[in-house]
């Protein structure tokens, strides 16, 4: 355990980034599976929308440092991907 104040600050400010990261990633993992789902089921409309929920919400992750930009347009290029596939 550290001893320096600021040190000691450091930890518990990281510690709280920490948990606000998993939770911004946990958010954005169930809203993939949402799409992946719709996909599955084979509704386009279902699909379509639960994609521009998805799009938002890696945009939000990404604009508060939680993705970097290329795995942010990653993701949303395979979800559009796989929602253009459907027939």
């Amino acid at each position: 355990m550290a001893n320096i104040k600021s040190a000691k600050k450091r930890i518990l400010v990281s510690e709280t980034r920490a948990e606000r990261n998993k939770a911004i990633r946990s958010k954005v993992k169930t809203f993939v599976k949402k799409v992946q789902a719709a996909v599955e089921s084979g509704d386009k409309a279902l699909a379509e929308e639960a994609l521009k929920a998805a799009v938002s919400e890696i945009e939000k992750a990404t604009s508060k440092g939680v993705y970097h930009d290329n795995t942010a347009s990653r993701k949303v290029s395979r979800l559009s991907k796989a929602v253009a596939a459907m027939k």
